[in-house]
């Protein structure tokens, strides 16, 4: 039977109770930025699990893994809440965190099928995400509760993740990759497209040139924030001032304070830790 107690930080380190995000790489970045705007006298603590990314190739128990050793570094640090910045760890491993810490608040992220089959005209919604959501058992799940008589067209994404990891956004060979899977979503004549990958939304501009003003493009970052606020909330913290961001990789840290400048709008530094 697992521990359920929580590790206990340093004793030469002072706490600030706050909330921990965490995602493969920079790509919970999106739902750190809609945290921000949503929670602005909350401690943020972001990790960038970059060093060990993709997670889409990976089996569940290497993504179950993964996430709870960034659990546990998170919570030594003040965590009082924890986001799940990820759809491919929270398809896996969110059940595993949450049996680990049963009595700590974790909010999840995951294809926001629902919305986006109430969302659509023609009755066809594609999802572009990482083959491991594409393969989980809670997106199939999620298809069968919400999807009805629509047709949704499953378009997994390969390599783009690791392509948004750089933190080029202007490589051609990004450009390039994007556009055969635009296409791909294109031919399957759906009119609503929905990110299921947190990565995406840097990019979300370009996918809805690629995809055309008939299609239009959703994402689940802000109902992610907003779950995020009402659990905080019931924690009854004191706010900070100013609430601090602090941010990790466990990879390059430069791309992630690169792209989290460009996500909160502010300069950002990061820093390299070993997870």
């Amino acid at each position: 039977m697992m521990d359920s107690t929580l590790p206990a930080a340093s004793p030469r380190e002072e706490v600030t109770p706050g909330i921990g995000v965490f995602d493969s790489g920079v790509g919970g970045l999106t739902v750190l930025r809609a945290l921000r705007s949503a929670l602005p006298d909350a401690p943020l603590h972001y990790v960038a699990d970059s060093g060990h990314a993709p997670y889409g190739p990976k089996s569940t128990e290497a993504i179950v893994a993964r996430c709870l050793a960034i659990g546990e570094h998170l919570i030594t640090h003040g965590a009082a809440l924890i986001v799940v910045a990820c759809n491919t760890a929270t398809a896996h491993a969110v059940a595993a965190l949450r049996a680990r810490w049963p009595a700590l608040p974790i909010v999840g992220i995951e294809p926001g099928i629902k919305p986006a089959v109430q969302a659509t005209r023609n009755g066809r919604v594609a999802v572009m995400a990482t083959q491991a959501t594409v393969n989980s058992e809670r997106y199939r799940q999620l298809i069968a509760t919400h999807g009805g008589v629509v047709h949704v067209h499953s378009q997994a994404c390969p390599g783009l993740v690791d392509r948004i990891e750089t933190g080029n956004l202007e490589d051609q060979r990004l450009q390039d990759l994007l556009k055969t899977y635009t296409d791909a979503v294109k031919a399957s004549g759906a009119d609503t497209v929905l990110l299921g990958c947190t990565h995406y939304p840097f990019i979300q501009a370009r996918i809805e040139r690629l995809l055309g003003p008939e299609v239009t493009v959703l994402n689940t970052e802000g109902a992610v924030a907003r779950q995020a606020l009402k659990r905080w909330s019931e924690l009854g913290l004191p706010s900070v001032q100013p609430a601090s961001v602090r941010l990790e990789s466990t990879g390059d840290p430069a791309p992630l304070a690169r792209l989290a400048t460009l996500a909160l709008q502010s300069p950002q530094t990061a820093r390299q830790v070993d997870i």
